[in-house]
This record gives structure tokens, sequence and C-alpha cells, in this order.
């Protein structure tokens, strides 16, 4: 979900979400697993171009690709105008925006179409929280009572909630292919390494040349030293996905975004949960007001107890007759505290990029803990400062940003400059929320952020909250459980971030999130009228609350 130590100067909102749960020594992890996809949720129709599949007479390679005049035509010194290496999210952007410009594209995919996000991280996981949401309803007895509903006996078949996550990721993986196919993209398969400048191979011996190339590798969950990863009583986001079982009791090191979603989905089918975290408190990448309020929401009413200040430095998993041995030490003196016996954990210590076997030693590239060095324009950085010409890197694999959006987002900016026109990517204002029950968004800067900015430029912040209890669609919910609040510059009306806890969270946040991209200023927002009732109006009341101290825009009768 971000990094620990972020390789970006314009990515600060997100700070250590993951937990370090390891030695210092270990690399530094991330944790962000979230999705942006564009269109892979449509059922296509029958596609418009002529779909031919063959071996490529250039290569022998099989590959999938409609009719030649519907993907561009490269420039005759190329293979193509573009080739993406990793179709993930990020890849699969930057092919859809290729396409639309006219580039005569290509992806290789090593592994599946879709990459973590669909087949083992966002889209997977979202189904089994669908479950453990209205699981979570069904046995609220008095939120129910208070809705007049009366439900008893409440159940779930495990092998049934299983097949609904495996099912939704195969069905956007299958959209996802067919949306690249009727654009008449080729799909190449095999993995992909940089040969030289403009030069590609995937497979066993297949060379590819293009104008330009895009790494969107993706990222791995990060495992840190002294944890034995069986695959089925200590188990990664990949693993546990699968819901193969649901445990008594299950630790999960790591507090960020994972971890906090896993034990959504593991409270409400049962488990009790007991959280290892490596800082002092619990969430420590949340804006710390919002953390409060989810550690009262999310965590105190539940079954979860934690371990806060201490390392994981050894975990073994279960094996004759012996339950999951979890060794803490203190995280600050490195004295042992306490063992854990339980029947299953978690690692959500995050994730690292995927990037090894790219042969970027053959352009002089030097990764840093493991991503490949950028600029803010997704160029890549060679070993001695310089930019590697038609080469760029995005999505987890740069470290900027570990959104799945973000990555898509990173892959249309490149797609605008290859295709001529300049184009940087705001940061700040791409948003990132956490679907538990209620949810959590955000976007920019937390508020210590803002203050230690305020600080070094020299201009003072303020801060507007709501609560959902004033609104009306969530008391008609029966869900006013929640908080917004607003971090802005008076002088200015400039929103500098914006969090969220409650109904629908990750869907409100948009409205903060393109405001910030479009710069629109807190004196036009109070203007933007939003339906009744609707949990819109939640951010309408913060920004009408906000007090800027410039003149107000004046409204247009029309």
């Amino acid at each position: 979900m971000h990094s620990l130590i972020s390789t970006s100067p314009i990515s600060p909102s997100f700070e250590p979400y993951t937990s370090l749960t390891a030695l210092p020594s270990s690399p530094a992890p991330f944790s962000f697993r979230f999705c942006g996809l564009r269109r892979e949720v449509l059922q296509l129709s029958q596609p418009k171009y002529r779909v031919v599949n063959g071996l490529s007479k250039k290569t022998g390679n099989y590959v999938t690709a409609a009719s030649p005049g519907s993907n561009g035509s490269p420039q005759k010194s190329f293979d193509y105008d573009l080739v993406i290496i990793g179709a993930g999210v990020g890849g699969h952007g930057a092919a859809l925006h290729a396409v639309e410009k006219g580039l005569k594209t290509a992806i290789i995919e090593g592994d599946v179409i879709g990459g973590t996000c669909v087949n083992r991280g966002c889209v997977p996981s979202k189904a089994l929280l669908a479950v453990s949401g209205r699981m979570r309803e069904l046995q609220d007895d008095h939120h129910m009572k208070a809705l007049g509903i009366q439900v008893s006996g409440a159940g779930y078949n495990r092998q049934a909630v299983a097949d609904h996550a495996s099912n939704l990721a195969s069905k956007i993986r299958n959209n996802l292919t067919n949306s690249l196919t009727a654009l008449g993209v080729d799909i190449l398969t095999g993995f992909g390494s940089i040969l030289g400048p403009q030069k590609v191979k995937y497979g066993k011996d297949n060379m590819i040349t293009a104008k330009d190339i895009i790494i969107a590798t993706g990222s791995v969950p990060f495992v840190p030293k002294g944890i034995e990863v069986d695959g089925k009583t200590v188990v990664t986001s990949d693993h546990a996905l699968k819901l193969e079982f649901v445990p008594e009791w299950i630790a999960i090191v790591g507090s960020g975004y994972i971890g906090l979603e896993f034990s959504d989905v593991y409270t409400a089918l049962g488990s009790e949960v007991t959280f290892i975290e490596a800082l002092d408190q619990l969430m420590p990448g949340f804006d710390p007001e919002i953390g409060k309020l989810a550690q009262r929401v999310l965590i105190n009413p539940r079954k979860i107890d934690y371990h806060t200040g201490v390392f994981a430095t050894k975990i073994t998993p279960a094996k004759n007759g012996k339950p999951v041995m979890i060794e803490l030490i203190d995280a600050k003196t490195k004295e042992p505290k306490e063992t854990l016996e339980v029947d299953a954990a978690l690692i959500a210590t995050g994730r690292a990029p995927f990037t090894k076997g790219l042969g970027l030693e053959n352009i002089n590239v030097e990764t840093q803990r493991g991503f490949v060095p950028v600029d803010e324009r997704m160029r890549v950085i060679d070993a001695k400062g310089n930019l590697v010409p038609h080469l760029y890197c995005i999505g987890d694999a740069n470290g900027k940003l570990m959104l799945a959006h973000a990555a898509s987002a990173q892959g249309i900016s490149v797609v605008e400059q290859v295709s001529g026109k300049d184009h940087v990517l705001n940061h700040l204002s791409i948003p990132a929320a956490c679907f538990t029950h209620p949810e959590i968004s955000m976007v920019g800067l937390t508020e210590p952020q803002a203050k230690e900015k305020a600080k070094k430029e020299k201009f003072k912040i303020s801060v507007a909250k709501t609560s959902f209890k004033a609104n009306t669609k969530a008391l008609a919910e029966n869900q006013g459980e929640g908080l917004a609040k607003l971090i802005y510059r008076a002088d200015t009306g400039e929103i500098l971030g914006v969090h969220i806890l409650g109904m629908h969270a990750a869907d409100l946040i948009h409205e903060a999130s393109n405001a910030m991209a479009l710069g629109t200023r807190i004196q036009d927002l109070k203007y933007a009228v939003h339906a009744h009732p609707t949990l819109s109006e939640v951010l309408d009341e913060l920004f009408k609350s906000a007090q800027v101290n410039v003149d107000e825009r004046k409204p247009v009768a029309v």
C-alpha cells in the first residue's frame, strides 16, 4: 500500500501503511493492493474487428490479435510502436490508451492477464469483503431490529464463498483479455526482458523491437526473513484469497490495508484475530484522527487483540500436531517478548517489486531496493543518472505509489508522452481506499504531513470536519458512524487532503480527488449541487463548512 521510504518526492501522503514486521535490515515492504480497471467489467459484444489467431511469422510464437489495420502501423524500423512488459492493470490501461492513439501495440505476459490485482489482489478480495459485509450486517441483531427486520441463523458455505472470489477473478480476467484482443493488441506469452535499447526478448528465444517500451511487472508479497510460508497455515494474501479454510484463531502480521481488510473478512466468518504490528500504534499510515476512530469502530468491538511495538522474528508453520509458533521481540530493544501459538498466520507486511530478470543490466540500470528508478514522467534512469531513451516504468515496479489505479494512470501518462503530448501525473491527487465495513478512504496529505509542509513553506493549514450522523441517507441506513475530514489552506482554498471513514467512503473520495487533480478550490466547490438525500452530501457539508479567506466566486444565474 505504499512505501515506508518513498522513492517519489510527490507521494508523501502514503507513508508506512505497511508495518515493518521484519528486523530493520530487511528491505522496506509495501502494502497497497487496490484496483483501477478500465472497461473490463463490461461484457464485450462481438468485436467489430476480425480476430485472427496463429503463429507469428517473425518469431514463431503464438499470438492473438485483431486484423492488422485495427492496431496502427509501426515505424518501418520497428516491429511495434509500443511494447509493454506486464499485463496487469497498469499494462492494460496503457495498452488501451495506446490503441486509441493509433499506436501498434503488443503486451507481454509471463503469467496471466490481469496481474496481481485481478488474480490475487483487489478483485478477489472485494468478493470476500462483499460476503463479510453481508454476514456482518445479518449478524448484527441490534442493527436489524432497528430496521424492523428479523433474521435468524445466518451462515455461510466456505467453498461457495471461495468460488465466488475465484469466479469473479476469472470473469474479470477474461474480460480484460477480450478487451485487448478486440482492439488488436498483440498478446505475447512468455517472460519479457530487455535485450538492449528498444529490444525485448520474450519466451525462450523470441525477440522484437519497439520504438518505446514500458516496464509494468508489478510486485509480489513481501515476506520478512525468519518467516516460513507453507501456503497452508502460514500464508500470504495470495494464499488467503483462496479461503481454503477459516481458522479459529489467526495472527495477522502487519496492520496496514491488507491486514485490516483480512481482519474484516476473518472476524465476520467467525475467526479470532491477533494483529502483530512493529510500530507503536495500529494503522500507522492513516491520518491519526481517522486511525483512532478506525480502531474504535473496526478493532475494539470485534474479536481482535493486538501486539504493537514488536517484530515477528520467527514463524513456524503448524506440523506434527503442533500449532503455528510466532516468536516476538521488542522492536526497540530487540529483547524477546513472548511466543504465540495460533492456528494460522497471515503475512501482511506489504509488497516488494517484481523486477528480477528484466535484463536491466543490459542498459546499465540499477534498481534501488528492487525498484526501477524513474523521474516524474516515469522515464527510467540509469546508473549514471541519465535517462534511458524510449524506456519507461510504471506501477509497483517503480515504487512511486503502489496502487493498481495509480499504475494505470501512470501508463496513460506515458502513452500521452510517447504520442507527442507532455504529461506529468499529480500523485497527490490519486485516492486510496480500504474496503472494510465501514470503509476508509483518503487523498492527499494527512494532518501531520500538511503541518510539516506548512512549516516549510510558511503558511497555515485549517481543518474542517463533518459527521455521517448528520447525513439523512446514512441515518436511513442506520449507519451514522463515520467522519469526513478536510485539510486545506484558508488563504487560497487549496485542498491538501481529505480523509473519510464511513459508509461508501471509497466512492465518496473521488469528488475530492478529482477536485485536487483539476485544481478546483474550495470556494468554487461550495456552489456544487448534490442530490438529496445522498451520501454525497457528506462532502457537500464538508466543503461548505470550510472557512476560506479569499473572495468566493459569485454564482451565475442561468
